[in-house]
């Protein structure tokens, strides 16, 4: 039987552990378990490596190789050395990004926000990613998103076939593997108090500023609002740092800090305008935090009936939901329920099962 080689493009294994390289993270631990009984096709699969990558922070997979190579660093690695070392083997990029110049490739583009919300991002950002985004859409063997909505608008920006692109769905039982780390709450006292919840960047896009405001509207006394999540100046143009009474800014927390901030909060509140996926509302619902979330892309998709609902873009609506959820404990318990079962259909390892029947079928 022939022996294949799938590398892997492991320089996400080099950023820190947002979005996609969570997704990369996770489906790819993933995948290394069910190799362990299936891997019919003999299949070598190998993750390359900038050189720089700190080793002893490298996941411990048996069956997927890691293996550090050429001299240079960031993009340049990426782009000149990466297809080089796999040039003999189908290549995987699961973060948004591959080389331009390797023609037997997997590319995940998780969302087409480049096109749709420009005005969020930098200007070599933006020229990057919609270059790179063209190519390899035509020269990758295939596309994998993460949201029929994603496939529909990569679709219609990239002017390719939706039935080039493929839907693999995220999983979101890690952050219940994250031993509980509870110093946030004793940090800023909130054992004592209830708090609202809110995971995200201060990019415009996140729209975390509109609770702010909604919740500002009139005189009436919420509970605090705790923000959580990292600044990404070299990614986002603009960004909201804004400081209100009521808010607490955490700023970058651990899976271990946000699986408490979660289980103890009144409710968690997502109010982005555009979302290719949405991980956070699920991370929450399996935390049994019941959810308030924006009406807009692929977030109902996600989250289903198992969420409370309002348009983004108004305040007044904002403001009201956000009040039910709080004035009446019988609506936070059945959203609980409502979101444990929607939690369980999004795991990593059916992520694993699709991907791994994708590189069978290449």
């Amino acid at each position: 039987m022939t022996i294949k080689n799938f590398y892997i493009n492991g320089r996400f294994l080099t950023q820190p552990a947002t979005g996609v390289q969570r997704f990369a993270l996770e489906i790819l631990t993933s995948l290394d378990k069910l190799l362990n009984s299936k891997n019919a096709l003999k299949i070598n699969y190998i993750c390359l490596i900038p050189p720089d990558t700190i080793m002893n922070s490298l996941p411990k997979w048996q069956n997927i190789s890691i293996r550090a190579c050429g001299f240079m660093h960031g993009n340049l690695w990426e782009q000149l050395e990466l297809p080089f070392y796999a040039r003999k083997g189908m290549l995987i990029d699961l973060c948004n990004i591959g080389p331009i110049f390797h023609f037997s490739q997997i590319i995940v583009i998780h969302d087409a926000s480049v096109f749709t919300i420009p005005q969020a991002y930098s200007a070599t950002f933006k020229l990057k990613y919609k270059l790179i985004y063209f190519v390899l859409s035509r020269t990758a063997k295939k596309v994998i998103t993460v949201s029929q909505f994603s496939k529909k608008e990569l679709s219609h920006y990239l002017k390719i076939k939706e039935d080039k692109i493929a839907v693999i769905p995220e999983g979101c039982e890690h952050i219940l593997r994250a031993e509980m780390d509870d110093s946030m709450l004793d940090k800023y006292f909130l054992r004592s108090q209830p708090y609202l919840l809110a995971v995200g960047s201060s990019s415009l896009h996140k729209n975390l500023n509109s609770v702010i405001k909604a919740m500002n509207l009139t005189q009436e006394k919420f509970p605090n609002l705790v923000i959580a999540g990292g600044n990404f100046s070299k990614v986002f143009s603009k960004m909201d740092n804004s400081q209100d009474e009521g808010i607490i800014r955490l700023g970058y927390v651990t899976d271990g800090q946000l699986r408490a901030l979660y289980e103890n909060a009144v409710t968690f509140i997502f109010p982005s305008l555009y979302e290719g996926f949405g991980l956070p509302p699920l991370e929450a619902m399996i935390c049994g935090c019941p959810v308030i979330c924006s009406n807009r892309a692929s977030i109902p998709e996600i989250c289903g009936d198992a969420a409370l609902y309002f348009d983004p873009t108004n305040l007044s609506e904002i403001r009201s939901q956000i009040q039910h959820l709080v004035n009446y404990p019988s609506a936070q318990t059945l959203l609980k329920q409502k979101g444990l079962l929607r939690a369980q259909y999004f795991n990593w390892e059916r992520a694993a099962r699709s991907l791994l029947t994708i590189f069978e079928n290449l």
